[in-house]
C-alpha cells in the first residue's frame, strides 16, 4: 500500500508493522558478542538518511547514573549541582531535564529543595524500576515525568529477569499504564539496546507503547540506552550496534517523534561522544549526559562535551553560559573531592597547557596557532604553558606574560634579559638531574630575582 509520508512528504510504501518474536531461546548475537573476543563490528552496507531535528537538547543524569559510581552527594551538593546546570542551560533550556533517584529520604529532600527554587530548566524528573511500588513514590512527589527501566536485550530478559520476551513486555506495560493513569509522562529506558533484537522485540514493544500513549493522550518518551558502550556511529553498520540504524528505526518503523527520542550512552569503547552526535544527526531530539562524564564503569557522555558539540552543529550556543563549565570542574574538585584527569578536554587542569618550546613560541606569536579556540572567552580558562626541560625562552616568556598579566607594551619578549636569566637557571637545574616541571611558586621567585623585584605578585 502506498501513502504520502508525513516525515518526508514523499510517496512511500506503508511501513511494515513488526510483531513481537517471542523466542524460546535468547538471541545473544554470539557472532558479534562472543565474550572471549573483542566485540565485532558487522557491516550490512545499508544507509539511513541523516535527519537532525530542528530543535535538539541535552538531558542530564549526573544525579542518577552519575551518582551510582560516586560516593553519595550531600543534599547541599545536589542543590548546588542543580543550580550550576540551570546556569549553564541558559534561558532556552538547552540542558532541558535532569533526573533524580527517589529511594532515600535524602534524595526526596533534595528534589523538594530543588523544586522550591522555582527554576524552569532543567526540569526535574525521576527514575524508577518497572515496579508499581516504585511508581507510588513518583506519584507522591508530584513530578510530571519519570524514567522507567525496561531492559530490552535477551541478556537481561532471559538471564536477569528470568522471563520470556512477552512476559517482560507485559510486565513493563503494567507500570507504564500506572504512569498514564496518574497523568505522568513515562520515559522508557531501553536498557542494553545495542544487544537487543531490534525488530523482534524493541520495535514491537515501542508500537504497543505508542498505542497506549494515543489512548491516554499522554506522550511516551523512548530512551535508547547503550548500556555497555557497544554502539557504533559509522554509516552502513548492521544492527544491533548501529546508532544511526537504531534512531532511524525508532523514528521510521515505530513512529516515535524526534522530540520523544533520547540517546543514553557509555564510553567503554571511547565512542560516547561520537555516538551521541550520531544520535542527534539521525533524528534523536535529546542526548542524555552526566557532568564530567561520571558514570558506571568508563562513564557516561560528558555533558560539557555535548554543550560544545551543540555549538559546533548549530553554529550558536543559544544562550548557554559555557564559563559555568569551569565553575563545575572547580566545584567537583574543590567541594566534592573528585579528581579530574588533568588532560581531560575543557575541564582538566592542563587541557589547554603546552609544554613544548616550539608550541610555546607559537602561542607567544599568536595564541590562535596552538589554542583550540578562545578558551579565556568561552571557558574562562586562558591558554597556559608548563615550564620544564623543553620549554625554552618562548615558554618562559609566555608564562611570565600570562601569570603577571602583561599585555601590550608591558609584555615580555623571549629575548628579554629576565627570560634569559631564568632560562639559564632552569637549564642548570635539569643538567644537575632535575626531572619535574617548575611550579608557579618557583617561577615567581625566579622572576622576582631576575627582574630585581620588578615582577612580583
Amino acid at each position: 500500500m502506498l501513502e504520502i509520508s508525513k516525515k518526508t512528504n514523499l510517496l512511500e510504501q506503508k511501513s511494515y508493522k513488526f510483531s513481537l518474536q517471542d523466542v524460546a531461546e535468547p538471541n545473544l548475537y554470539r557472532d558479534i558478542y562472543s565474550y572471549d573476543e573483542v566485540p565485532k563490528i558487522p557491516f550490512n552496507h545499508r544507509r539511513v538518511p541523516m535527519d537532525m531535528p530542528e530543535h535538539i537538547f541535552i538531558t542530564d543524569t549526573t544525579l542518577r547514573d552519575g551518582q551510582q559510581s560516586m560516593e553519595p552527594y550531600s543534599t547541599e551538593q545536589i542543590v548546588k549541582i542543580y543550580k550550576l546546570l540551570a546556569k549553564l542551560s541558559g534561558p532556552k533550556g538547552i540542558v532541558r531535564q535532569t533526573e533524580f533517584f527517589i529511594y532515600s529520604k535524602k534524595d526526596r529532600e533534595a528534589i523538594e529543595k530543588c523544586l522550591d527554587l522555582g527554576l524552569r530548566y532543567p526540569e526535574i524528573t525521576t527514575w524508577i524500576r518497572a515496579s508499581r511500588d516504585d511508581f507510588r513514590l513518583v506519584r507522591d512527589l508530584g513530578v510530571c515525568e519519570t524514567g522507567i527501566l525496561v531492559s530490552s536485550s535477551d541478556y537481561h530478559i532471559f538471564k536477569k529477569l528470568k522471563m520470556t520476551r512477552r512476559q517482560a513486555m507485559e510486565h513493563y506495560l503494567r507500570t507504564v499504564a500506572d504512569a498514564f493513569e496518574a497523568g505522568v509522562v513515562p520515559r522508557c529506558h531501553f536498557e542494553d539496546i545495542t544487544r537487543a533484537d531490534f525488530y523482534g522485540f524493541v520495535v514491537p514493544f515501542v508500537n504497543e507503547l505508542q498505542k497506549m500513549s494515543d489512548d491516554a493522550g499522554i506522550p511516551v518518551k523512548i530512551r535508547a540506552c547503550d548500556t555497555m558502550g557497544y554502539g557504533v556511529p559509522y554509516s552502513e553498520v548492521a544492527l544491533p550496534r548501529s546508532v544511526p540504524g537504531i534512531i532511524y528505526g525508532l523514528h521510521h518503523y515505530a513512529d516515535v517523534p524526534s522530540d520523544m527520542i533520547e540517546w543514553h550512552g557509555h564510553n567503554d569503547f571511547y565512542k560516547a561522544v561520537p555516538n551521541a552526535t550520531a544520535a542527534w544527526l539521525y533524528g534523536a531530539g535529546a542526548v542524555n549526559c552526566s557532568l564530567l562524564g561520571i558514570g558506571e564503569r568508563t562513564g557516561n557522555i560528558p555533558l560539557e562535551a555535548m554543550v560544545l558539540e551543540y555549538a559546533s552543529l548549530k553554529g550558536t550556543l543559544d544562550g548557554m553560559d559555557t564559563t559555568v563549565i569551569t565553575e563545575i570542574s572547580e566545584f567537583f574538585e574543590n567541594e566534592v573531592g573528585y579528581k579530574i584527569p588533568p588532560m581531560t578536554p575543557y575541564v582538566g587542569g592542563k587541557f589547554n597547557m603546552t609544554k613544548a618550546g616550539i608550541h610555546a613560541d607559537g602561542l607567544l606569536k599568536d595564541e590562535e596557532i596552538y589554542n583550540i579556540f578562545d578558551t579565556a572567552k568561552i571557558l574562562g580558562r586562558p591558554a597556559t604553558v608548563s615550564v620544564g626541560k623543553s620549554s625554552g625562552r618562548a615558554g618562559i616568556a609566555f608564562w611570565l606574560n600570562a601569570h603577571f598579566r602583561l599585555t601590550g607594551e608591558r609584555a615580555i619578549d623571549k629575548l628579554s634579559p629576565v627570560v634569559e636569566m631564568m632560562r639559564e637557571h632552569i637549564d642548570r637545574a635539569y643538567e644537575d638531574g632535575r626531572q619535574t616541571d617548575f611550579s608557579d611558586e618557583e617561577l615567581e621567585e625566579l622572576a622576582y630575582e631576575a627582574s630585581d623585584g620588578a615582577l612580583s605578585k
